[in-house]
């Protein structure tokens, strides 16, 4: 009978430590806000928070204009807040951080948040972003984009608050991983 106790025991401690490793370093986030929390004072880590006032959507509004299309111009104006965290990791287990740990964290905070995934094009695309949106009424009113960078194994988390329609977040979408990279 100890001998039974003695491997449920080790049997459930094994799980509680495969579980550990799926995740970041603590208790995994269960939402977007508590992942910006966790880390963005940690060492690799690097946040930003952004707020659009009326004047600068008027101004994000005339730009996408320049750039293209009116869903691009709508999305840009309709932007209330947006909130990136990237990590470059310097060592091995930095690396296994992100390929093991954040990625997974972030898709169970997904899942359990309800965010709907959007169908990307270029999926096969080595520093390509999946998207998420959060939806309310038929609009959009978070959309969240995560990706690994290939070529430095980074990991970036970009989330955007405002009001927006499918199409916008899709045009956006193509605009965001240039914006991305060349702010790191």
């Amino acid at each position: 009978m100890k001998l039974r106790s003695a491997s449920f025991l080790l049997a459930v401690v094994l799980l509680l430590l495969a579980g550990c490793r799926a995740s970041g370093p603590g208790t995994p986030a269960r939402t977007v806000a508590e992942f910006f929390n966790k880390y963005e004072n940690r060492s690799g880590f690097k946040a930003t928070d952004w707020n659009a006032g009326l004047g600068t959507r008027f101004i994000l509004g005339r730009l996408g204009k320049l750039g293209g299309g009116t869903d691009l111009t709508q999305a840009l104006s309709s932007i209330r807040s947006a909130r990136v965290i990237t990590f470059t990791p310097t060592s091995g287990s930095a690396r296994n951080l992100v390929t093991e740990g954040l990625i997974r964290e972030v898709d169970g905070l997904l899942a359990n948040e309800r965010y709907s995934p959007l169908a990307t094009t270029n999926s096969d695309l080595p520093n390509q972003l999946r998207y998420s949106v959060r939806e309310q009424g038929g609009k959009v009113t978070e959309f969240v984009a995560v990706g690994k960078q290939e070529t430095t194994d980074s990991f970036v988390l970009m989330s955007v608050a405002g009001s927006f329609t499918r199409e916008q977040v899709t045009e956006l979408g193509k605009v965001l991983p240039n914006v991305i990279t060349g702010a790191n």
